[in-house]
């Protein structure tokens, strides 16, 4: 049996595989809060114990992977956005299994890409090329606007797509725009100095952007939305509004972060040349389809002056498997432990 793990700044999405006929099978999953463990082992254990509540035995595992947001060093990190420093050495120890890996999340998620099937990817923008020279060839850019914001690059060499991990999420944001100039400002003086990619395309960011419009700009938040983004998640009540198009500000947020977040990905396509595509992961896009294909995405991220023809040749895509970086560190960890 082989372990993996996805490991988010809210949750922790851990699986058992199975390997059979040269494919990755899931035998089962679950995901658990991670503000409710003080420990990934203490998530994992939990996992691991719920066969034996059952009557069962605990599976015996040749190898785990975890995919995680931060650098890692020498097999240990410091997490992201949780207060939690892993050692792949000591979960080892920890969990009594003898080959633990530990990758960046964008990392695992590159390692996934080849193990999704087709139904799993959404084409935003087939590419210039495409229908004449066949399938696009050459490095990949992944983004993943999550609960933060993940960046790899996927270079080819010559046979398969070897992922580089990134911080480039933490890089300075780069305002286009007078309301980006004017979001700009406005972040600067919330977070007292220096604004990141990640704070305008994350998660967190949408609410960044939300509090911009109805704070700087004043557009109207009505009662009824008001009270929804008390009770509820308010990411989850600004893409639906915006989606279903029921609210003006929540429609007008989310316009903003798909320029922004499309902005970025032709950035990344710029700097890697992407000529293999550019890849959107993390839990956002495939909940906010609509408005990524609605034309401002694809517009900010085609705007790159005369370098602007090479973004049109690049195809787009969106994958919609959301364990598709669980797969990655499944691949990872068969891929490495028999070496």
């Amino acid at each position: 049996m082989i372990l993996a793990g996805d490991v988010g700044g809210t949750k922790v999405h851990l699986a058992l595989y199975s390997y059979e006929a040269g494919r990755l099978k899931v035998v089962r999953e679950r995901r658990f809060p991670a503000q409710e463990f003080a420990s990934l082992d203490a998530a994992v254990n939990t996992f691991l114990s719920a066969e034996e509540a059952n009557g069962g035995q605990r599976e015996e595992i040749a190898a785990a992977c975890f995919g995680c947001p931060g650098p890692v060093r020498d097999g240990r990190l410091k997490l992201t956005n949780l207060p939690w420093t892993l050692d792949a050495r000591e979960l080892a120890r920890e969990l009594a299994i003898e080959h633990v890996f530990l990758i960046n999340d964008l990392e695992a998620n590159g390692y996934g890409i080849p193990e999704l099937r087709p139904e799993s990817v959404f084409t935003l923008h087939e590419g210039a090329d495409a229908v004449a020279v066949g399938p696009p060839v050459g490095h990949r850019g992944l983004i993943a606007a999550g609960t933060g914001l993940g960046e790899a690059l996927l270079i080819w060499d010559g046979t398969r797509h070897r992922p580089i991990a990134s911080e480039g999420g933490h890089c300075d944001f780069a305002a286009r725009t007078d309301r980006e100039i004017a979001l700009l400002e406005y972040l600067r003086s919330k977070l007292g100095g220096r604004v990141s990619w990640e704070r305008v395309v994350s998660g967190l960011g949408i609410q960044n952007i939300y509090g911009f419009l109805r704070d700087v700009e004043k557009m109207d938040e009505p009662a009824w939305l008001r009270e929804r983004m008390a009770e509820e998640d308010p990411n989850a009540v600004i893409g639906a509004c915006a989606e279903d198009g029921s609210s003006e500000l929540c429609r007008e947020t989310m316009q903003t972060f798909a320029a922004a977040y499309g902005a970025e990905a032709g950035n990344i396509a710029l700097k890697v040349l992407a000529t293999g595509g550019m890849y959107l992961g993390g839990g956002i896009a495939p909940k906010i389809l609509k408005t990524l294909a609605s034309g401002g995405f694809m517009q900010a991220f085609l705007d790159k002056g005369r370098l602007s023809p090479l973004l049109e040749s690049i195809p787009v895509r969106v994958i919609l498997d959301e364990s598709c970086a669980l797969l990655g560190a499944a691949a990872y960890a068969e891929a490495h432990s028999s070496r």
